[in-house]
């Protein structure tokens, strides 16, 4: 994975995370379930995709790793189609380009 992409991937796992604090409550167990969400938010690198994973284990996503793609580029967020496989339609958007959009419990739908 190269600089870029991973400073991008950063930002998308903090972009995540600030959307979670979307309820904005100041509750000990509201603290406590988003520092458990922010500690869960992991990825693993693969190699064709990035795999964006949450605490329970759920796929939050896909990031395209590769710049030899038939359809997409290097940086596009995928939906997953699957724990194992993303959903090949559409770019959800790209970290490198930036402008994107994100939520807590996936990629935004067309």
């Amino acid at each position: 994975m190269n600089t870029v992409l991973n400073t991008e991937l950063n930002t998308l796992l903090d972009n995540i995370k600030a959307d979670y604090m979307f309820t904005g409550g100041t509750t000990e167990s509201h603290k406590r379930m988003t520092k458990d969400f922010n500690d869960g938010l992991s990825y693993v690198v693969g190699k064709k995709y990035i795999k964006i994973i949450t605490k329970n284990r759920a796929c939050w996503g896909f990031v395209v790793n590769i710049d030899n793609d038939a359809k997409f580029k290097m940086g596009d967020i995928l939906m997953a189609a699957s724990w194992a496989s993303p959903a090949r339609n559409k770019p959800r958007g790209n970290i490198v380009d930036g402008g994107y959009k994100v939520q807590w419990t996936g990629p935004q739908y067309l």
